[in-house]
């Protein structure tokens, strides 16, 4: 049984009392200088801007730029999220020109091997229809997969823009890593792939980070010089990067510079 069917599986059922316990123990314990630049609280409570958004974009008028280097571009959804979360960036990138692709997924349940082999499926799918190369676009977790992929087959993706992507610094200097333990049943020191995350693709990366991001630490998502190309800043939250329209302008704006 794979991993994600595994999870299915345990969700559908309750936990049993050692299981439920042996979880609670990946996602305890003092980790405060591992935990070093991550979030306020009170940051982590702005991501309720979410809960308000569909109601914002009822009275927000956004004019979407035309794209003037129309691609086809796959999004990476986050941890816990589909692809409905990157619906609303992928309908505003499509009305700006571009054919976008989800990531063939569903819920995006953790780092997994298969979940990774499943993508590389995908990708070459994608790039076999759209007769060329193909640029992705993830967020958070979505966006260390973005990068993984572009590892794996550089020829086939012109560049990688992640959103609030942790792929530098220590796997705890975020506010989600124990909620990852408990729902994953995984430590964030054992990820389900063997990769080095901060190893920068073979293609042009860029990174979008925030200082309003209340999940990933800044430090984390902007990363340091050789681990991307370049670090882009933005003022959303963590949930914003997939609905602010500064963050949507800033996709579109990448995809429309040539790659270095």
């Amino acid at each position: 049984m794979s991993k994600i069917e595994h999870f299915l599986a345990s969700s559908r059922a309750a936990l049993t009392q050692t299981e439920l316990a042996r979880r609670i123990q990946l996602a305890s314990g003092n980790y405060a200088e591992e935990e070093m630049g991550k979030p306020s609280l009170l940051k982590f409570m702005g991501e309720a801007d979410l809960l308000i958004e569909p109601a914002r974009r009822l009275v927000r008028r956004f004019e979407v730029p035309k794209a003037e280097r129309p691609q086809t571009v796959i999004l990476f959804p986050g941890f816990g999220h589909g692809p409905s979360r990157m619906r609303y960036m992928a309908q505003l990138l499509e009305e700006a020109g571009h054919t976008v692709k989800d990531w063939g997924q569903g819920r995006n349940w953790g780092v997994a091997e298969e979940t990774l082999q499943g993508l590389e499926d995908r990708l070459l799918q994608v790039c076999e229809q759209s007769g060329g190369q193909v640029a992705l676009v993830g967020w958070s977790l979505g966006g260390l997969y973005a990068r993984e992929l572009a590892k794996l087959h550089p020829d086939c993706i012109t560049k990688v823009i992640t959103m609030g992507s942790p792929f530098s610094g220590s796997r705890r200097s975020n506010n989600i890593w124990r909620l990852y333990s408990v729902i994953t049943g995984e430590s964030v020191d054992e990820p389900g792939i063997d990769t080095d995350a901060s190893e920068k693709p073979p293609v042009e990366t860029i990174a979008f980070w925030s200082a309003n991001d209340g999940a990933i630490g800044p430090r984390c998502a902007a990363g340091k010089p050789g681990e991307r190309d370049r670090a882009i800043p933005l003022r959303c939250t963590h949930s914003g990067f997939t609905y602010d329209p500064q963050s949507i302008s800033a996709v579109i704006g990448e995809l429309d510079r040539q790659p270095v």
